[in-house]
This record gives structure tokens, sequence and C-alpha cells, in this order.
């Protein structure tokens, strides 16, 4: 069976809530998000059973969800460090983003001066659009670079609801924008630039395919996607059927998140379509996706149809659901049998995009 992340201290259970999938169980009460919670333990694939109990308890203290729990949420962050002796080599660059909006940091990953070109990937980490960090992604990153050979660069984003999207979307293609234009000097093959993230950070990823698309600057070669934030109508118009979409993220967070990202209300009729993927008028013309989800995953339901929406039209698409993961499943229990298929199809669905 494989080893959850969680020893029991809520330090761990602190740094887990800042990083990409930002498990949350807001809104409500205390007892009804509980109550919901354990209702979808039996939905719950067995191997990751304990993980799931440690979620439930460990983030009772992170709701009723509001602007006054965000220093909570974000207490990781504050103490988040680039790793002492990477694997790889890490640089900090500052980049501009325009239209007044003055520059924003971005990370680069195993540059190499002098070596043949290779494949990069722009991420963007997760955090429902509201916590997480660039700096907290490292190690996964610094695993994935090595993997594939590949220079990542990762954006330190505005997070909302101080900034809401119209500010990280400009600074996620600024970054992306750079990567491009500097792909000489980093050493960087134009031909093979990917963008991903996890969790709100697939959301901002799939938004950085739609506006690199419309915007004609980027030719970009893959979109990998993992349990991506792609729909603010999840909670809000639409809800899960009982028990499902409880553990890791559930549908008032969503409200939250996307509320703050938006600056209004998610699911009305108002919301404007170039901040949410999922409503995006047309998916054509977007690069080869990747999507994995867990199939107990709150977003399992717009994941879904964002495959076939893509598939549709005319978008080489790959979707991989897990049997029984929740959101996050992945990060907290890295050796269990659905983790190790979703990061095997991962890597594999990069090296088949990078020609590798």
């Amino acid at each position: 069976m494989g080893k959850s992340i969680f020893t029991g201290d809520r330090r761990t259970a602190l740094r887990w809530m800042s990083c990409a999938m930002a498990t949350l169980l807001p809104g409500g009460s205390l007892r009804a998000n509980e109550a919901g919670a354990i209702a979808g333990l039996p939905f719950v694939d067995p191997e990751l059973r304990d993980a799931a109990r440690h979620i439930i308890a460990m983030t009772s203290g992170f709701y009723p969800m509001g602007a006054a729990k965000l220093p909570m949420l974000r207490g990781a962050i504050a103490t988040a460090r680039l790793p002492e002796r990477p694997a790889v080599p890490i640089r900090t660059a500052m980049v501009p983003v325009g239209g007044g909006m003055g520059e924003v940091k971005v990370y680069v990953l195993n540059e190499r001066a002098g070596a043949a070109p290779r494949p990069a990937i722009l991420h963007t980490h997760g955090g429902g659009f509201i916590t997480g960090s660039a700096l907290l992604e490292m190690p996964g990153l610094v695993e994935l670079a090595q993997e594939l050979d590949c220079i990542i660069v990762s954006v330190e984003y505005s997070l909302a609801p101080e900034a809401t999207w119209r500010v990280s979307m400009e600074q996620n293609y600024a970054g992306l924008l750079w990567l491009h234009t500097q792909a000489a000097g980093l050493g960087v093959d134009r031909a093979r630039i990917a963008v991903a993230g996890e969790s709100a950070g697939g959301g901002h990823a799939a938004l950085l395919a739609q506006t690199a698309r419309d915007r004609g600057q980027v030719p970009l070669a893959f979109q990998c996607l993992i349990y991506p934030m792609l729909d603010d109508r999840t909670g809000s118009t639409w809800q899960p059927a009982p028990g499902l979409g409880r553990i890791g993220w559930d549908a008032d967070a969503n409200r939250y998140g996307w509320r703050a990202f938006l600056g209004q209300a998610a699911g009305g009729a108002g919301v404007p379509s170039r901040a949410v993927p999922a409503r995006a008028a047309s998916l054509a013309g977007l690069p080869p996706a990747f999507i994995g989800t867990g199939s107990i995953d709150l977003f399992a339901r717009e994941d879904i149809a964002y495959a076939q929406r893509l598939t549709a039209e005319g978008v080489p698409t790959q979707l991989l659901v897990l049997p029984g993961a929740f959101h996050g499943f992945d990060k907290v229990m890295p050796k269990a049998w659905v983790s190790r298929q979703l990061l095997a199809a991962r890597l594999a669905a990069y090296r088949r995009a990078f020609g590798l």
C-alpha cells in the first residue's frame, strides 16, 4: 500500500493546503461539511482512504471560507524557499507584463547554456486561485525537468481576490511570451513549448492555451492539465451527486475561489467567457491535450466535458479518469496505484508531444 505524506501534524497540513490542490473543506457549518466529506469515503479507492481521513481531519479549521481565512491558507507561502541543493539549476527572473501591470517573477529550471535546444514547459501552480506558490511546487518541477531533460518556467502570478483574472492571465501570458522570445538564450526549441498546471493551475494553463491561440504570438505544442479547474458553474448552477466532489475541494470552496478570481459571483450569465476555459465559444485550434482527473473529483464532470469538446473540435486529446481518486490524490499518496497511473500517463504524454 502507498504511504501518505501526512504525519498528523498541523504544519504539514498547512503546507499542503497552500500547494497545487489547495485542499479546502469550506462553507456551511463544520458538522455539515465534515459529514458531507465523510459520506464520500465509501467512494474513495481503498488505498487512498487513510489519506482522505487525514485531509478531512486536518482541514477542519479552514472554513467558513472567506477573506479572513486567507492568512491561514497562505501560511506556508511565507516560509517557502528555493531548494538548497537542487538537482537542476534554478534561477529567478523578473518579466515585464505590460499594460501598467509592472513585472512578474518567474523561476527558470534546468537552464543549460550552450546545450542543443530542448523542450520547455510554462507551468502555473494551483491553489484554487486564492493560495499556492510556484516555490512550493519546486520539488515536483525539479523531478519533471530531470525526467524530461527540459526547461521549466514557473510563474509566481498574483493571487485572488487581491488580483482578479485579468491580472494573473496577463502575468502568465507574459511569462509564456518571455519564454518564447528568449528561447535562443534559454536553449529552448520554440517548436516544443507546452503549458501545464494542476487544479487552478490547470485552469490557468487552459486559459493560457486559449490566449496564445487567439493572440497568435506563441505556437504551443501541448497542454497538460491535471484535474484542472475549468468551469465556474460547478458548485453554483450545477451540483455533484451526494458523496462526490467532497474531498480535497468541494462546491463551497469552488464558489469562493471563482468569485475571488472573477470579481463577481460564479455561475452567472454575465461571467466573461475569456476568464473561464469552459465558457470559450470554440476550442478549435488549441494544442493537443492531456487531461487527468479522479472519478470523484469535483472537477471530473467539467474535465470530461472539456475533453469531449476538444475532441469534437479536432484537437487530439487524451483523457484519463482514475477510479476512486479525489482532488489532489497524487500529491498525498504518490505511491498509490492510481497516482502511479496518472504520473506514468502524464510523462508518456509529454514524451509523445516533445518527440522524446
